[in-house]
């Protein structure tokens, strides 16, 4: 009640006020914008008293339903409705995208095989982009404009930690200095990390992973030279993942014009990552206690003694929700939620010894969707198993292409160029990577069984932050709605 009335479209009918001949006295309850709007009644003859009230109560009820239309603004069945008010034109993704990992992945729009008997892909799916692979493999079960280039948020953070991470051991201590925090953005996400205080390396890593802290970020990136020395570092090995789609100008993941990423890219990092121990120590973290203030004595000053508070992952899937339940078999691995970005999310998942990889970007908004169709498709992927024909692949690093190519036995040149071709980053999508290409085109025994192993091995999962093994099944910043 109290809209505006609709406009009336072109071509419609009589405009409202002036009547059209023709309507007969059966429609006097139905008016449509075809017939007319008043029925129009002659008053050139006098007309018997029953004829005259007829015509009063046909006129009554036609100016009854006239003005309730007027009041409230409800068309009338068959009346011309107005054309939607036009909202916010909608991003689309580009006609050609990447074609990394197979050719499939570089034509908008989802990607499916189910030729070999999967099931249908989960209904309703809202994302702007996401993939779900086997971890393993690397095979692309399914995608959804997986090359788009997109704001990542604090999934960013995967490739921060591939970079970082190894370089400094879980005990070394570090004193935080003042210029250690500059250079956050406003609304940036924080665990809580104080000026002049010390920390353990592992206790940074927690406030990465679980908290999504982007002062702990910025410590770290003190300690790894700096934040453009970090950003170049992160840049380059991008570049050696063959992750094309990604541009880094914030280490955090915080929103900054030029900075990009994709789901195709986002699920290289988080693979990276999940070869590192630490890595999968962190991310599959759900509690942590975080050092805090030092106990001060009755006179105010600080003592030896150290407090320590209790920090909790973000990630739903893992933490679970009060109307969202742990995803089971989940074992990370970052999420994250930016004004320009949305939500994003990368999760890695285990079951009946199948480890599967999903990243969802940008769904809908609305309260912990994003998690619900990362699950919808973890839940698929599960189910589709082997049907689900392969439409492309997680590609090696640039560093694996070479050793491959050069490890090559090339009498002739015909095996040496099967090699190339699929390690070419725009294979076809039926081809299953370089990984298995190597295993198949070397002679030698013995290197043959090193690629399996390291290929295929299979890793244990984490354990859960509470010791025991993992069997498993972000909040916005004032003007930016950033954490990173």
């Amino acid at each position: 009640m109290g809209a505006a009335a609709a406009p009336r479209a072109a071509g419609a009918g009589a405009p409202e006020g002036r009547s059209s001949p023709g309507c007969p006295p059966t429609l006097a309850g139905r008016l449509t914008a075809e017939a007319c709007t008043f029925f129009r009644v002659s008053t050139h003859h006098t007309a018997p008293p029953a004829r005259r009230a007829l015509r009063h109560r046909i006129l009554t009820v036609t100016a009854t339903a006239a003005t309730a239309v007027l009041l409230s603004g409800t068309a009338l069945t068959g009346t011309a409705a107005a054309a939607p008010a036009r909202g916010p034109k909608v991003p689309q993704p580009p006609a050609q995208m990447s074609k990394v990992g197979g050719d499939r992945l570089g034509t908008p729009g989802t990607q499916v095989d189910l030729s070999g008997g999967a099931p249908a892909l989960p209904a309703k799916l809202t994302a702007r982009s996401w993939i779900v692979a086997d971890a393993e493999t690397g095979d692309i079960l399914a995608e959804h404009n997986a090359h788009w280039q997109l704001a990542p948020a604090s999934t960013l953070k995967m490739l921060f930690a591939d970079v970082v991470l190894p370089k400094f051991p879980s005990t070394e201590q570090h004193v935080v200095a003042a210029s250690d925090l500059k250079g956050m953005g406003e609304g940036s996400s924080l665990v809580g990390i104080q000026e002049n205080q010390g920390y353990s390396v592992k206790d940074l890593w927690l406030g990465v992973f679980l908290r999504s802290g982007n002062d702990a970020v910025h410590v770290l990136a003190a300690m790894n030279g700096g934040v453009t020395k970090t950003v170049a570092d992160m840049n380059a090995l991008a570049k050696e993942l063959q992750a094309d789609d990604t541009n880094v100008v914030t280490p955090d993941g915080y929103d900054e014009p030029g900075q990009h990423s994709s789901a195709y890219d986002l699920t290289l990092f988080a693979r990276r990552g999940l070869q590192n121990a630490d890595f999968r120590a962190y991310c599959s973290t759900v509690v942590a206690q975080f050092p805090g203030d030092f106990k001060k004595d009755k006179k105010g000053k600080p003592t030896k003694v150290r407090e320590s508070f209790q920090i909790q992952n973000t990630d739903r899937l893992l933490s679970g929700d009060y109307d969202l339940k742990r995803y089971p078999g989940i074992a990370g691995v970052k999420n994250g939620n930016t004004t320009n970005a949305g939500a994003t999310y990368t999760g890695v998942a285990e079951r009946n010894g199948r480890k599967l990889l999903v990243t969802v970007m940008n769904p809908q908004p609305g309260h912990n969707e994003v998690y619900r169709e990362a699950g919808a498709l973890l839940d698929w992927g599960f189910k589709a198993g082997a049907k689900a024909r392969p439409v492309g692949t997680l590609v090696p690093p640039l560093s694996a292409v070479k050793a491959a190519a050069s490890a090559t036995p090339k009498p002739g040149g015909d095996r040496g160029k099967r090699v190339n071709a699929s390690a070419s980053t725009s294979s076809s999508s039926s081809s299953a990577g370089l990984w298995t290409a190597v295993g198949v085109t070397v002679g030698t025994a013995l290197l043959l069984a090193v690629v399996i192993t390291v290929i295929r091995r299979r890793r244990p999962l984490p354990a859960d932050g509470t010791g025991r093994r993992s069997e498993r099944g972000s909040g916005r910043g004032s003007r930016r709605r950033k954490r990173g």
